[in-house]
């Protein structure tokens, strides 16, 4: 069969593999043992549940062949699953996610470090081109009778041809370079499966020869070894485990280099029995932010795998967590259908959700830790509480924000615990840019009464806040909205409010239908002006998000403009008679508003020729 080019950037990929991750290159054999394993368990629940499969004589093992000293070749043989010709050339011949070009971009500079990139970009097989020149990949799918050979130098391309083999599986052929020749050595591959994969629910067998006797009566014997304990090891009692053994299991199923943030592990007992064993990422997936994101927990039935692709097995705000559910009480043959209306897993996942978030709050003890968390994993617990009523009071005590009273994040109960006695609302001010948020005009008038104010910079934050009402009989007002006004108003404020009618009305004459209201502002301690948004409307990020997501009809952003009666430039125009004059000020009043809201000006070059006018008056 004539050679195929690798599609999407896999040639580049593997050539930042060969020649950046020498010095991680055993991980190679823990993804091919664990893609091995995957395959075991996806065909010991079709003999279960297919009837085409059920007579399958199938005792599932990995077996992994070393050829000898001087040989140079490494075999890693399962009899799982299997794949055709089809899925030999879609499973390896590209890398079918639209983050590839992104992980590359990651792996640059001394890429050693960014070796746990590879997992997270789901390429682990791409990393047995570290240690060999070229692979061979032979597989037969299971019920299919034909059997196919997928060659590769993991340079120029690839070639799937015809092949032999007698019963499904497949087999793994790397020829060994001089860099992989140490992997030619049953002591080091020992070491490696005993330190990555002990924990694999199958047998992994290791084959070698070994030569004993003396020059006259050499004698030849092929040695088979099982090296792993072969024992599902969430099962297993929690005091027989280390951490050692929890983390490489992590890498096993996440295929992350990093040790887990933190685990949970739940064997429950009783009237529902079932097995949970979580791990939350060091490090957020990078998928995690894309609609076609990996799910990160695999469903077991008694120890046999059902599915690692569905996505109802934890809320999508959950996404990040990594593990294992296995139920002693569904049926083997339950379909993705029934099981997101099965009253069993709905019970399973109500329960660990309240396990995850309890632990959450655990770990919120320890300042540090829980810092590490909130950086990686903040923004999906504010999507909880949008979509998950029924916990929307844990969650609403785990998220963080920033704040202009002290450093780090905080809670709300830190803010609501620090706030003065005649303070009555929790005040916030969001946005895209935390820069950008801190200096804003908006902030001035609250930090001179001593209010605190949370900056919240996700960019889901517009939706979320709104929707949490009150936290604890306290109102949450963004600053940016004309309601928050009326805080802080003062008797003096509304005096200067009347005396300031003439130029409000003067700049709103000028300005007309661009603006929705000119009114006094009681916020603003240095800046002439700013935007605010009635509290009916869409502020300008929030416009910004509905059409970035696609939204039409989004109707024409309307703002309220306030001014500062006390600025110079507002006193000056409230004496001007020149006309022209005043027009250019009242327009320059509204467009700096609006640059400092990140709104693009519609006439950038008019809003120059004003700026020079007015400054040319200044001399």
């Amino acid at each position: 069969m004539a050679k195929k080019k690798f599609k999407t950037e896999v040639s580049q990929l593997l050539n930042l593999l060969i020649h950046s991750l020498y010095s991680h290159s055993e991980i190679f054999l823990r993804e091919l043992i664990s893609n091995s394993s995957d395959a075991l368990d996806k065909l010991k629940y079709l003999t279960l549940t297919d009837d085409s499969l059920k007579s399958l004589d199938f005792i599932p093992r990995i077996n992994i062949r070393i050829d000898g000293v001087g040989e140079n070749t490494l075999v890693i043989e399962d009899n799982g699953i299997g794949m055709n010709e089809q899925e030999l050339a879609d499973s390896l011949g590209t890398i079918a996610r639209s983050d590839t070009k992104n992980f590359m971009e990651k792996l640059t500079g001394d890429a050693r470090k960014d070796s746990n990139l590879i997992g997270r970009f789901g390429v682990g097989f791409y990393s047995c081109f570290m240690v060999a020149d070229t692979v061979e990949v032979i597989s037969k799918k299971a019920g299919e009778d034909a059997a196919w050979k997928w060659t590769s130098d993991g340079n120029s391309g690839y070639k799937v041809e015809a092949a032999e083999r007698e019963s499904q599986g497949t087999t793994v052929i790397l020829n060994l370079n001089d860099a992989g020749k140490e992997y030619d050595s049953q002591w080091q591959v020992k070491s490696i499966i005993k330190k990555y994969s002990d924990h694999i629910a199958f047998p992994i067998h290791l084959f070698w020869s070994e030569t004993t006797g003396s020059d006259d009566e050499k004698k030849t014997e092929e040695k088979d070894e099982q090296v792993n304990a072969a024992s599902a090891l969430w099962k297993r009692p929690k005091s027989e485990l280390k951490d050692e053994d929890y983390n490489e299991f992590y890498k096993t199923i996440s295929h992350d280099s990093d040790d887990p943030m933190h685990r949970i592990h739940v064997q429950a007992e009783g009237t529902l029995e079932y097995t949970t064993l979580f791990f939350i990422p060091k490090t957020a997936p990078m998928d995690m932010f894309q609609a076609d994101y990996k799910p990160g927990v695999k469903l077991y039935v008694k120890r046999v795998f059902i599915t690692d692709d569905d996505k109802e097995l934890l809320p999508v705000y959950l996404r990040f967590v990594r593990g294992v559910i296995d139920s002693e009480d569904l049926p083997l043959n339950v379909s993705r259908e029934i099981l997101q209306q099965n009253r069993v897993m709905a019970k399973i996942r109500e329960a660990s959700v309240k396990k995850l978030l309890s632990e959450f709050k655990k770990l919120s003890e320890n300042d540090e830790k829980y810092a590490e968390f909130i950086e990686q994993y903040n923004r999906p617990l504010k999507e909880g509480m949008y979509s998950d009523w029924t916990h929307k009071d844990d969650l609403i005590n785990l998220v963080r924000y920033r704040s202009t009273a002290v450093e780090g994040w905080t809670s709300l109960e830190a803010y609501k615990d620090r706030m003065p006695e005649d303070q009555k609302v929790i005040y916030y001010l969001a946005g895209e840019n935390e820069a950008a948020l801190r200096k804003s005009p908006l902030l001035g008038a609250y930090k001179e009464k001593g209010y605190e104010v949370l900056i919240m910079a996700d960019e889901i934050d517009e939706i979320v806040t709104p929707m949490i009402g009150p936290f604890k009989e306290l109102e949450l007002k963004a600053i940016n909205r004309s309601g928050a006004l009326d805080d802080l108003k003062t008797d003096d404020d509304k005096k200067k409010e009347k005396d300031a009618k003439p130029v409000l009305k003067k700049i709103k004459k000028v300005l007309g239908e661009a603006v929705k209201e000119v009114v006094a502002s009681a916020r603003l301690a240095d800046a002439p002006s700013c935007l605010v948004s009635d509290d009916g409307d869409p502020s300008a990020q929030m416009r910004q998000m509905l059409q970035a997501m696609g939204q039409k009809d989004i109707p024409e952003a309307t703002f309220i403009l306030e001014v500062n009666p006390d600025h110079p430039v507002v006193k000056g125009l409230a004496d001007a008679s020149d006309d022209d004059l005043v027009e250019d000020v009242a327009n320059l009043l509204f467009e700096q508003a609006l640059l400092v809201e990140g709104v693009a000006l519609k006439d950038p070059v008019a809003f120059a020729s004003r700026l020079n006018r007015v400054t040319t008056k200044a001399f």
